[in-house]
């Protein structure tokens, strides 16, 4: 059975990978893309787990040879997904997660026309703004740059098919996850998770008629 693939962006300090990571924790056969990076490692990252970080001359070599499904430079940093990676994972029947900007969800949907696209948005400004000042993992004139794309990031929410307000944590998770399990309900995915099994019971009733 092949898996799912779900876009999930978010203007910076929304809370995107807080979600995305508790919802891994609490779903199965579910996992989410690493992408590749030029920026430095932030306090606390470990190569390969959070990024595959990578120098500049790589990442540009990587681009020229078509390796990436999408990238994007955002703040002066190359970002990147390994396409062979995720059609890897997909065809094993794993549903793969993509953290990544709108710019790149544009690109990936083209390709993969099939994924399902997911925006979080703060509840506010002023909320967005203290929840980057709070992590204190930027400068003040990284917060001051983020904070000021992210309206233009935010107005990309009409391209997606879902919108989360991501004001109240549980509740914002729940609501992912109700994406996740409502997809694997679909006609699609259960006639190839259940093929032998709706086949018996329809046999059944022919014999019936």
């Amino acid at each position: 059975m092949t898996g799912s693939l779900f876009i999930i962006t978010a203007a910076s300090g929304t809370g995107k990978t807080s979600l995305v990571k508790q919802l891994l924790a609490t779903t199965n056969d579910l996992t989410v893309s690493i992408s590749h990076t030029t920026r430095k490692p932030r306090p606390g990252e470990i190569d390969g787990h959070h990024y595959h970080f990578t120098a500049v001359d790589d990442f540009v070599t990587a681009i020229g040879e078509g390796k990436f499904l999408e990238h994007a430079e955002v703040f002066g940093n190359y970002y990147g997904t390994s396409e062979q990676s995720v059609r890897a994972q997909l065809e094993a029947g794993v549903d793969v997660i993509l953290e990544i900007d709108w710019q790149g969800a544009l690109q990936v949907k083209k390709i993969f026309t099939e994924a399902i696209m997911v925006f979080i948005l703060p509840p506010s400004l002023a909320t967005l703004r203290q929840r980057l000042s709070t992590r204190a993992q930027d400068s003040t004139e990284v917060i001051e740059q983020r904070l000021a794309g992210a309206v233009t990031e935010m107005a990309q929410y009409v391209h997606f098919d879902y919108v989360i307000i991501n004001d109240n944590f549980e509740v914002a998770l729940a609501e992912l996850k109700a994406i996740i399990i409502a997809d694997r309900q679909t006609i699609e995915r259960q006639q190839q998770r259940y093929q032998r099994t709706i086949s018996t019971l329809l046999a059944v009733q022919t014999a019936f008629n």
